[in-house]
């Protein structure tokens, strides 16, 4: 293994996981913690965690685990992989992680870069943009878990780690590999921001770091890692011929993501769905069962049951119940539904939200995830090779608004 990835969610992990795929490396994608040593074949490897909302001290003692492993396997690098729009809260998880994988790696100058300007995530003198907007003006201000007020992300950072954190403006950047690895060559303990606004600007970035032991950031930070790889003659293999599912399929929506409820709008003028309110949840007024036999009963029509709702009444619902208990009965009812699906026969699963998608996968008690075609930026198809169990685990905020049917469309075997 050349390439190690630690993803602070499933949904970001087969995002970068994608990333690496299209560019040539053979990819797997680990749903969990491995026993045991790799399968030799194996490029880059891809651990998801579920780490992201997840106590820093928790967080921290998980990617290490997971870095440790990695190195194990023969890993030359390690990524550690949030989300594009550097979801966190003041306290964690991503400034403490990385400190951790810095100090135990002996790396003292670390890329910071959620950058990824495919799916419209850009960073320029520091600040994150969503589009032509600042992170704190989007949708993402309002996000349950992790809303985010503040679009300087060395402010942001300074609140999580103890080390300096400094910047590497557009204007050394855009001089290309040469002038950015040069400012990755002073010396002191340093977290770097780093500007990034075009797909090429993350090439660079990825080819100034060939010798870092660690490199962070958004997915679109691994565009130019392979090409390190590749140029030194070390890349054997790429992506296996994907095959796809038969039968009935199904839809798992628990994000409230203004793309994600875009989407919701779309997939209901012509398929069945079923909205799922979380107070009901709480109240035991619906259960898994209930909601699983109602997506049985239309799998041959793309169902979907969604929980997803205005952002206020969100709000409402977590200020009356408590946020964690919530979250923790909405993630349950998923997997319930899931493991109830697949018990009887369902091969297709889209899942919407990074903490719903990671709760399927660690629901259903998948091993290792296989690499597929890419059905939107960020977001590929992706199988279980044991159960052939196909899923796109899609984050809230990527994807067209028709993605539900492309996604279904991309996971039926061909004929």
């Amino acid at each position: 293994m050349l390439l190690g990835c630690i993803g602070d969610d499933f949904t970001g992990s087969s995002d970068i996981a994608n990333t690496l795929a299209r560019a040539g490396m053979a990819v797997t994608q680990y749903c969990r913690l491995p026993e045991g040593s790799a399968d030799p074949g194996v490029e880059a490897g891809v651990v998801a965690l579920k780490s992201r909302t997840v106590p820093v001290a928790e967080a921290v003692e998980k990617s290490l685990a997971a870095a440790d492993w990695l190195l194990a396997q023969g890993c030359r690098q390690i990524v550690f992989k949030y989300c594009s729009t550097f979801d966190s809260t003041r306290e964690g998880n991503i400034g403490p992680v990385t400190q951790a994988l810095a100090e135990r790696l002996g790396e003292e100058r670390v890329v910071i870069c959620p950058a990824f300007p495919a799916t419209g995530r850009s960073v320029y003198q520091g600040y994150l943009f969503v589009g032509d907007r600042l992170l704190s003006e989007s949708g993402m201000r309002h996000h349950p878990l992790t809303p985010m007020t503040e679009s300087d992300l060395r402010v942001w950072l300074a609140h999580q780690t103890d080390w300096p954190v400094g910047h590497i403006p557009f204007d050394v950047v855009s001089k290309g590999q040469s002038a950015i690895a040069a400012a990755l060559a002073s010396t002191g303990k340093e977290m770097l921001i780093v500007d990034a606004i075009q797909d090429r600007d993350l090439v660079e970035i990825g080819h100034a770091a060939a010798d870092r032991k660690l490199i962070t950031g958004g997915s679109g930070i691994a565009l130019g890692l392979p090409d390190n790889f590749r140029r030194d003659g070390l890349l054997q293999t790429g992506r296996e011929n994907w095959q796809g599912a038969e039968g009935g399929s199904a839809v798992l929506c628990g994000s409230c993501s203004e793309a994600t409820r875009r989407q919701i709008a779309s997939h209901l003028t012509d398929h069945p769905g079923l909205e799922v309110k979380a107070d009901r949840l709480v109240e035991g007024d619906l259960d898994a069962r209930q909601v699983a036999a109602w997506l049985l009963d239309r799998a041959a029509e793309a169902p979907l049951a969604y929980t997803s709702a205005d952002p206020q009444l969100v709000a409402a619902t977590q200020k009356k119940y408590g946020r964690d208990k919530v979250a923790s009965i909405v993630e349950g009812f998923f997997v319930d539904v899931a493991r109830t699906l697949h018990g009887n026969g369902i091969r297709k699963i889209v899942t919407a939200g990074g903490e719903t998608s990671g709760a399927v996968v660690e629901g259903l008690d998948l091993e290792r995830l296989e690499i597929g075609p890419e059905i939107a930026p960020g977001v590929p198809a992706v199988q279980d090779p044991i159960s052939g169990l196909c899923l796109a685990l899609k984050s809230g905020n990527f994807g067209q608004d028709d993605f539900f049917a492309r996604a279904i469309t991309v996971l039926t075997a061909a004929k």
